[in-house]
């Protein structure tokens, strides 16, 4: 078994200790850092983001597997940095203002980052001038909104509004998501996207990267 398999494989049981240090025996053999990445770490995710939409695993797993992904990028972040190893695209993500919850939050950044996406994870209770400011320092090509409480969701339209308001409008696409939206609420807001589950949004996430980059 090659040892991307191998930290394929104890990422997606979710053993921390074990992927850390098969990604450092990885890096010692002299693979390379995206070729890790790549064919250990993103390919588990593609397979955990697989079993969660089919309801194969749940939360826990996820969580458990989440912990595992960054450990073993802990290890290997300053490899890619040094290999000029570059995200395919950016996204701020925040769970609304007046709203504390973070789970879901947590397990679309970590989808995300699970597509080689780098996540500027703005927390819980954003209101929608920080969605704002976190486009205008880091140049994002995607705000993602996360809302658990009905009483919530109006603040994803005060997002969509400030940014048609500042003409950034066109420029940056808004995502939505959480147990109260539905696609019907994201299209009555103007919203681009809404998907059901943090795998589907790390999906959703990277295409439209991929496409507003091919444009």
């Amino acid at each position: 078994m090659s040892i991307c398999t191998q930290i394929s494989e104890a990422l997606q049981k979710g053993k921390a200790k074990d992927v850390k240090a098969l990604v450092q025996q990885a890096l010692d053999e002299g693979l390379s850092p995206k070729q890790i990445l790549d064919e250990g770490m993103l390919a588990a995710m593609d397979v955990i983001g697989e079993k969660f939409k089919n309801n194969e695993i749940y939360v826990p797993e996820m969580l458990v597997a989440a912990r595992a992904m960054g450990a073993g990028t802990e290890v290997l972040k300053p490899h890619l940095a040094e290999a000029g190893v570059q995200a395919i695209g950016k996204v701020a993500l925040g769970t609304v203002k007046g709203d504390l919850h973070d789970i879901g939050k947590n397990l679309v950044r970590m989808m995300l980052e699970g597509k080689g996406i780098e996540v500027v994870d703005l927390g819980v209770d954003v209101s929608a001038q920080q969605f704002l400011d976190a486009y205008e320092a880091h140049g994002v090509d995607i705000i993602a909104c996360s809302a658990l409480l009905t009483t919530t969701m109006g603040e994803m339209k005060a997002v969509v509004d400030l940014f048609t308001e500042k003409g950034y409008r066109d420029k940056v696409k808004i995502m939505v998501g959480g147990a109260p939206i539905t696609d019907s609420f994201c299209k009555s807001i103007g919203a681009d996207y809404y998907t059901p589950d943090a795998a589907s949004a790390a999906d959703a996430a990277k295409k439209a990267i991929l496409e507003s980059k091919a444009s």
